[in-house]
Parts: structure tokens; C-alpha cells; sequence
């Protein structure tokens, strides 16, 4: 008797693709022998578009990577290119980041729980946490003017102060907050038909999540307590009161529940931040006060032989590329989310490389699904929380 497999392709045209996601399944039958995610259907070049652009001409792009969570995005540029010129912004600009990025990681939860339960037959729940995020959308366009492409942040500061009113906004919302996650949770925690279709389901031990450089939610998912603003803090995250959910079952349901425990938590962060833009007060220095215009530092090229191999002196263009570089990563919704930058001394990176979470965290995926159905691969898509914009960047 002859064993015969079919290949099919899921995506790029799916909807629970989560973008334009092609994913190769090798079936027997129903049950999946092999997996392989492709992307690259909505590649952009963002990367190769800085060596073009300055440094606060590149925070726009930030927003269109992973464009459920801007905020994030423009952080973690700033924290690089603030290391790379060596400065630190007033104490009063950091509470402010902090209170928006947990604005942000509660809205881009709040999409993941929405869209994660329509992809498994849920519709209810989502018209619940768009609601919540519509208002933090309202918050982004009160602060910064757009709604979903803030560009908020720039380097050593903000664009602009926090208009008068926004601390009110941001404390209404975070206090009726947890009774929306309590709604949440009603809709699902104790649904059946969603513990059947998540709990064992998508499983990676927490061995695996580390081989395969998971991180965010899905690695707390299978119990390993790794969390960037605990274990190498930034912003300020230090002196903030607060947990970092985590869960031992590996599977799809675990990281449902980490990602709801998360809100909470981000609840908890904001509270202290509005506390303590208050204390340091409600107007004042939103961007380093040194208007010399500064370039990042370029250190001096080495000429001899090895220097030149060690770092690849000799390129196409025939010069020779610097060596002053950054490298800094935030805690983002989804993960470990990077900026590596290399200055030349001009206003523009020499080179720019993104440590994208949705990318990292895709490559899990067969793992997840091998020996599954078919049912379960949309499950899985939906429990690592992607962004094709982010993957494809």
C-alpha cells in the first residue's frame, strides 16, 4: 500500500491569514505533515528606505511596520538613535512613552482578542474589544493628530506637549478598563466551544520557544518568564509596579490568558505613569532642551588589512563603511521588537535592520501544527498575534 501526500497553499489570499500570509501545508488526509510559512507578498523595503530618509524622516515608517501598535514601533527607533547620539530624555517625556505604549498594548491586544476569536467562529467579542480600541485610536488622535500613524515620538522627546485634557482622557479609560476585560473574559474564558478549539491546541514547549527565538506573549505562554521591561528595563520600566503574567501549558489558550492578565497589568503601568507626569507636571519639557543640531558619532576607520576584512571595508559602492552603531529593543505587544543602526556621521543611517517579533515568531509555526488539522493551523496563526506589515517590513 502506497502512502501519498497532497500540498495545498493557505493564504496569501485568506482572511485568517492575517494579511498576505501563503502557508504550504503537506497533508495525509487531514492531518498536517509539514508546514512552511512564506512571506514576502507585501514587502516594502522600509529597511533599505532609511539609508535615504534622516532620522526623524524614518519614524513614519515605523508606524506602517506594525501598525496595530505605532507607538511601540516609534519607541524603539528613538531609544536607538537617542543611544547612538548619546542622550536621554526629560524624566517627564519617559512617564509619558510608558503611559502610551501600555495604551497600545492594550488596544493591540484588544485587536489580536477580536480578530483571533473570528478566525475560530467567535463573532460577539469582537465588536467589544473594538470598542476599546476606538477609544485609544481617539486618545493617539487627541495627543498626536492621527489616529492609526501617530508618529508621536521623535528623537530625544515628543513631537509636541500632551494637549490639556489628555491625562483625564487616558485616566477615564484605564479605570473603566478592567471591567471591559471582565466582559472579555465572560465572553470566553469559560466558553466551551473555545477551550475546545484552543486549549491544546498550536502546543511549543518552552524549550522550543527559546531554540526558535519566540518571544512576547508566546513565550510567557509556555512558561518561560521573560519580559524586557523586568529583565532589561528601559524608560523608566524599572520603578514600575508590576507582574508579568505567564502561563506553563505551551498552547493557544495559554496565550490567550497571558495576553489578557497583560492588559491588566498595562491597567496598573498607566495608572503609575499618569501619577507621575502629574508629579513632574502637567506641561513642561517634552524634548531635550539642546537645540544644537547634532549628528550621530561616526568612530574613525581603520586602514590595515584586518581591520578592513573584520569589517567588511571593501563594498560595491568602493567605500568604506563606519562602525559607529546601536542596537535597542522595547517590550512590544508582540514580542522583542529591535533597532539596529549604523551612522556613517551623516543625518541619515548608514544602514537600519528590524528585529521584528510577528517575523521571529512566525517561523514557530510548523512546530505548532505538525500532526494538527487543518482547523488548527488558523487556531495557531491566530495565537502568535502577526502583522504581515511588520513581517514583510
Amino acid at each position: 500500500m502506497r502512502n501519498e501526500t497532497m500540498t495545498i497553499n493557505m493564504g496569501p489570499q485568506h482572511p485568517s491569514t492575517h494579511g498576505v500570509l501563503r502557508v504550504a501545508l503537506e497533508l495525509d488526509g487531514e492531518t498536517i505533515v509539514a508546514c512552511k510559512p512564506i512571506v514576502g507578498y507585501l514587502h516594502t523595503g522600509m529597511e533599505k528606505q532609511a539609508e535615504y530618509k534622516t532620522y526623524t524622516q524614518s519614524i513614519p515608517q515605523t508606524d506602517r511596520m506594525d501598525y496595530i501598535s505605532p507607538m511601540s514601533n516609534n519607541l524603539a527607533f528613538c531609544l536607538a538613535a537617542e543611544k547612538l547620539l548619546g542622550i536621554e530624555p526629560p524624566a517627564r517625556v519617559q512617564a509619558i512613552r510608558v503611559l502610551l505604549c501600555e495604551l497600545t498594548r492594550i488596544s493591540s491586544h484588544a485587536v489580536w482578542m477580536g480578530t483571533h476569536a473570528i478566525d475560530i467562529g467567535a463573532l460577539t467579542v469582537f465588536w467589544y474589544t473594538f470598542r476599546e480600541r476606538e477609544k485609544v485610536l481617539s486618545i493617539y488622535d487627541h495627543v498626536a493628530g492621527a489616529r492609526m500613524t501617530s508618529s508621536y515620538f521623535r528623537v530625544g522627546g515628543l513631537s509636541r506637549d500632551i494637549p490639556e485634557g489628555f491625562l483625564e482622557r487616558c485616566e477615564k479609560f484605564v479605570d473603566e478598563m478592567p471591567a471591559h476585560i471582565d466582559e472579555y473574559e465572560s465572553l470566553l474564558t469559560r466558553n466551551p466551544i473555545w477551550l475546545a478549539r484552543t486549549q491544546g491546541v498550536a502546543l511549543i514547549s518552552g524549550k522550543d520557544a527559546v531554540a526558535w527565538g519566540v518571544t512576547g506573549p508566546t513565550l510567557r505562554g509556555s512558561g518561560v518568564n521573560y519580559d524586557l521591561r523586568k529583565n532589561e528595563p528601559y524608560s523608566g520600566y524599572e520603578t514600575y509596579q508590576f507582574d508579568v503574567p505567564v502561563q506553563s501549558a505551551g498552547d493557544a489558550y495559554a496565550r490567550y490568558q497571558v495576553r489578557v492578565q497583560e492588559m491588566r497589568e498595562s491597567v496598573k503601568i498607566a495608572k503609575q505613569a499618569i501619577q507621575r507626569i502629574r508629579e513632574l507636571g502637567e506641561f513642561g519639557p517634552y524634548r531635550v532642551r539642546d537645540f544644537k543640531y547634532v549628528l550621530p558619532p561616526k568612530e574613525d576607520v581603520k586602514t590595515s588589512m584586518e581591520a578592513l576584512i573584520h569589517h567588511f571595508k571593501i563594498v560595491a559602492h568602493g567605500f568604506f563603511p563606519p562602525v559607529g552603531e546601536a542596537y535597542s529593543k522595547v517590550e512590544a505587544p508582540k514580542g522583542e521588537l529591535g533597532f539596529y543602526l549604523v551612522s556613517d556621521g551623516s543625518s541619515r543611517p548608514w544602514r537600519m535592520k528590524v528585529r521584528s517579533p510577528s517575523f521571529i515568531n512566525l517561523q514557530a509555526l510548523p512546530v505548532m501544527v505538525q500532526g494538527r488539522m487543518i482547523a488548527d493551523v488558523i487556531a495557531a496563526i491566530g495565537s502568535i498575534d502577526i502583522v504581515l506589515g511588520e513581517v514583510d517590513r
